[in-house]
């Protein structure tokens, strides 16, 4: 799979590409639909996805709290799981929010891309100020000769599935139903970081991860599978947030213990899937009782985890 980070020059081979488009944060089952539909419409053409980065409520909302399910990398190693060839990921910034409707259409989609086909879900809106939804790009479309297709939503009971309601599925504290929706388990991928070493002296090192501009999740303590930088995965509990009983500061952090491993991993990259919740973080009297329930909570996570294929 080939990644541009742009749409200009594009070689002769990445162009003529049948493209879904959209933000695809968390690459649930709904986007999967829409990338599958564009395999569907021309499987002669390279599959290829048109999203942004970042994310275009981080330029126009700084100041939210972080909300993303996945960043870049992570993002296209969930596309290239569906098969896609080609991502487009285009910068947004300031100057390309300013973009008309037209202009993407005319210049990224048609001359910068040359796309063959289109495909999105049927509320995509685009260029300035939303100016573009999707009757305005059927026609447009229609007149430059490219296909398109609309993918409606997937639905369950509970309504459509959407990167909104799997973020508020995670912030409760339901990581299976994310990973329902999302067809994985949903992960924080980052580098390990030199952390107070604190847990080395009550029996459980852990390895230390920002959640930088990953979603926070509920606080707590989970039942983890840890995929290290080489490839080898583990069993392991982890507890994200602020760690009261150690008094540690007002930012959350991801603490994991990597079940029978030992090893030195600090800046190295590791990827920890969110599996079950085990239970709130709460404040202990002391180190002792932190001691305790770190060791009971590694049991329930051993238990849990027990049928997950690793």
């Amino acid at each position: 799979m080939r990644v541009f980070t742009h749409w200009r020059d594009i070689p002769a081979d990445a162009r003529g590409a049948s493209i879904a488009m959209g933000n695809f944060d968390g690459v649930h089952l709904g986007h999967a639909s829409v990338v599958r539909a564009a395999h569907v419409a021309r499987p002669d053409a390279p599959l290829a996805v048109l999203t942004f980065e970042p994310h275009p409520r981080e330029e126009f909302r700084p100041d939210d709290p972080p909300f993303r399910l996945t960043l870049s990398a992570e993002r296209a190693d969930a596309l290239a799981a569906l098969g896609v060839d080609l991502i487009y990921e285009l910068p947004f910034d300031h100057e390309f929010s300013l973009m008309t409707a037209d202009d993407f259409v005319q210049g990224v989609l048609h001359t910068g891309l040359g796309a063959r086909h289109i495909v999105s879900g049927q509320d995509f809106a685009f260029g300035h100020r939303r100016g573009g939804d999707t009757g305005y790009l059927a026609g447009r479309c229609e007149a430059l000769g490219i296909g398109l297709t609309l993918v409606p939503p997937v639905t369950d009971a509970r309504g459509p599935l959407s990167s909104s309601r799997i973020r508020r599925a995670l912030q409760d504290g339901y990581p299976e139903r994310a990973t329902a929706e999302l067809g994985r388990p949903w992960a924080i991928r980052g580098v390990v970081a030199h952390g107070d070493k604190r847990g080395r002296t009550i029996g459980f090192p852990t390895a230390n991860v920002a959640l930088g501009r990953h979603l926070e999740p509920a606080r707590g303590v989970y039942a983890v599978t840890i995929r290290l930088a080489n490839g080898q995965t583990y069993r392991g509990v982890a507890n994200i947030g602020r760690r009261p009983t150690v008094n540690a500061g007002p930012e959350s952090r991801l603490e994991v213990n990597l079940f029978d491993f030992s090893g030195d991993i600090y800046e190295t990259e590791i990827t920890v899937a969110l599996h079950f919740y085990i239970r709130a973080e709460v404040k202990f009297s002391g180190l002792d009782a932190l001691k305790a329930q770190i060791a009971a909570d590694a049991d329930t996570a051993r238990r849990l985890l027990r049928d997950i294929a690793i």
